[in-house]
């Protein structure tokens, strides 16, 4: 029975392919010859489409804390992830679809919490709020290993996980985030913290010195 979704995905994916492989020797097959109208249509794609860089805000915050924009690096940074995403047309809609659902629930419960409400977008950075299971086993929306779902509360057996459970793996990730939050001083850092692992930024900090989360020299990722 485990088996039984897989093999589903499989063979709904190969019936896609078969599909689109099907439109496109229609339209390869009966569009030999172009039309007025597909001319038209053309000439107007052509003048009217065009590809911007997007404006960068003149200033940022990131949970109340300012976001150093006047740091060439942090700009590009920033730059690179606005055209990513804008231009991702696919991948920003479904991460709005899933937004406009799940948002709402998790922001209420980081409200009640204390926890700032930019810290659900470290949820929709983290699995694109979906409850899926990374490589290395990290599970759910907030994507926890099994010792630190644990650690925070969470059920995690052969017949219950709470990781995929999204109300209680939110309030779990703001022990979490609070937690990181009074050690480092900083959203910044416990955001780091969740991503990196605390034992990896802790490394990280002193052997570089520095406890700013935008001086520091992290993992692409984090």
């Amino acid at each position: 029975m485990r088996r039984l979704p897989s093999l589903l995905g499989k063979s709904l994916f190969l019936l896609a392919m078969i599909a689109t492989g099907a439109i496109a020797l229609h339209v390869f097959s009966f569009s030999t010859s172009s039309t007025e109208s597909d001319l038209d249509h053309q000439r107007s794609f052509n003048e009217g489409y065009r590809i911007f860089s997007l404006t960068l805000p003149a200033q940022l915050d990131f949970c109340g804390e300012k976001v150093p924009l006047e740091l060439l690096d942090v700009r590009e940074r920033l730059d690179r992830e606005l055209l990513v995403n804008t231009y991702w047309q696919s991948n920003s809609l479904l991460a709005h679809k899933r937004a406009n659902r799940w948002f709402p629930v998790i922001g209420k419960i980081l409200a009640r919490e204390g926890v700032p409400d930019d810290m659900k977008y470290l949820a929709l950075v983290e699995s694109g709020l979906t409850n899926v299971v990374s490589p290395a086993g990290a599970t759910g929306f907030w994507q926890f290993m099994q010792p630190t779902a644990e650690s925070l509360g969470l059920e995690v057996n052969s017949e219950v996980d709470e990781r995929y459970n999204v109300v209680r793996s939110t309030e779990a990730a703001c022990r979490y985030l609070k937690e990181a939050y009074g050690r480092y001083g900083s959203w910044a850092m416990a955001a780091a913290s969740y991503n990196l692992g605390p034992g990896n930024l802790e490394r990280q900090t002193q052997r570089q010195q520095e406890t700013d989360y935008f001086a520091l020299l992290l993992p692409e990722e984090t």
